[in-house]
């Protein structure tokens, strides 16, 4: 960054809690625990949320329905568009986007500041996939300047 700030932005691709038994969710909970522990160094956690958007997945389905040409198939859509309709008009359905950003300040050369982010990333991989987490980091700038500027201009996106 301008400031000669340097972060590092890791994707997490969450697991669905809701679906785990009792015991899973207590290792989990667990396993969460170590990792807040073992991260001995500032993080920041963002989540992005956006609405769902179901129109490409109606449209798809439509198309379908229109090369199968079967009567009791329409039945059958019409009856899941009505359902996803009401599901999606009370439950919100979305997307979220969990991320988290590190960052080093040192004066440290570029050499070494790219090592320890690089060193608190595999801590925070290692502990978050004993969580069942999947973790994806963002190398390029462009990407880490993408995901920035949704965050710092999510007004923008409210409107």
């Amino acid at each position: 960054m301008k400031n000669k700030k340097y972060v590092k932005i890791i994707k997490v691709d969450p697991i669905n809690f809701n679906l785990k038994s009792n015991l899973e969710k207590e290792a989990i909970l667990n396993s969460y625990k170590i990792f807040l522990k073992t991260c001995n160094f500032d993080i920041q956690i963002i989540i992005q949320s956006s609405k769902e958007n179901l129109d490409k997945n109606m449209e798809n389905i439509r198309e379908n329905l229109k090369r199968e040409n079967k009567k009791y198939l329409e039945e059958i859509a019409k009856s899941y568009f009505d359902y996803i309709q009401k599901y999606n008009s009370i439950k919100n359905s979305s997307t979220k986007n969990f991320y988290i950003i590190i960052s080093n300040e040192n004066e440290d050369s570029e050499e070494n500041i790219f090592q320890t982010l690089n060193e608190k990333y595999f801590k925070i991989k290692e502990c978050l996939f004993r969580c069942g987490n999947q973790v994806q980091d963002f190398n390029s700038k462009k990407d880490v300047k993408e995901i920035l500027n949704i965050f710092l201009n999510s007004r923008l996106f409210l409107k």
